[in-house]
């Protein structure tokens, strides 16, 4: 029968983690943590070690261990919660890095208007073609839900809650899918739309929530290429409105 473990044998994540000797001590602990995450030895949902076991295990102070966790939670790669059962976690699936590197990239102005719309038109397109084909009745009900309190949001004149549910349509609809790729590169061209549309103001919205209906029946019929030319036409649409409103702006500002 084998021995279990003293008190003092080394868990699985002190395992892990070897002490850092450069003079950047929180790039080398986000470096250690991501070599984990790549060679899978920290998986989803994994929690890491506290902060102070974490310090003892680099070799290095508390704060340098704090803002390497905080980098990584902005970049997507972790989560931190609060309470007695929280703690640093990997990120599920490691999703919220797609949108924070497109959204960087954006800001940098290494994605441009026409590569941004372009995106827009092939992803969401082939997001509606395979949402039509996966999802279920229920998720459309939920859809419909959410169209419905966009008018509602149009109607009250709310354009914050009104673009928030625009948003989450789109990834509702990715949602569908069920393909967790497919979905993370949707969060990510949502975050970066959003930033554009705040870039170059309102443009015509009228036409989106009947198309919105139309795309719920045809969904509802399980038609597969009438949906996929339905929202290429509506991408198509806002492309043509967005790059429109670019090419306005005073003096050409760069986007």
């Amino acid at each position: 029968m084998p021995t279990p473990p003293s008190a003092s044998s080394p868990t699985l994540h002190e395992a892990l983690f070897h002490p850092v000797t450069g003079s950047r001590p929180a790039t080398e602990i986000i470096q250690q943590i991501r070599d984990l995450i790549h060679a899978r030895r920290l998986r989803a949902d994994d929690r890491l070690p506290p902060e102070r076991d974490l310090a003892e295990q680099l070799a290095v102070s508390r704060n340098s261990v704090r803002q390497a966790l905080r980098s990584l939670e902005e970049q997507g790669l972790l989560v931190i919660r609060k309470g007695a059962t929280g703690g640093a976690f990997v990120q599920g699936g490691g999703a919220g890095a797609v949108p924070t590197l497109m959204s960087d990239l954006f800001s940098l102005g290494a994605i441009r208007p026409q590569d941004l719309t372009e995106t827009r038109v092939m992803v969401g397109v082939e997001v509606v073609r395979l949402a039509c084909e996966r999802c279920s009745d229920d998720e459309i009900d939920q859809l419909e839900d959410n169209v419905r309190a966009a008018e509602q949001a149009t109607e009250a004149d709310n354009l914050a809650l009104r673009t928030e549910l625009n948003l989450e349509f789109h990834r509702m609809l990715a949602r569908m899918t069920g393909n967790a790729l497919l979905i993370a590169i949707t969060d990510g061209v949502v975050t970066v739309t959003q930033q554009f549309v705040e870039r170059i103001g309102r443009t015509p919205t009228s036409y989106v929530m009947p198309f919105r209906r139309r795309l719920l029946k045809l969904l509802r019929a399980r038609d597969v290429d009438g949906a996929a030319a339905e929202m290429r036409r509506h991408l198509l649409q806002q492309q043509k409105l967005y790059l429109k409103a670019v090419a306005n702006l005073e003096g050409n500002t760069p986007l």
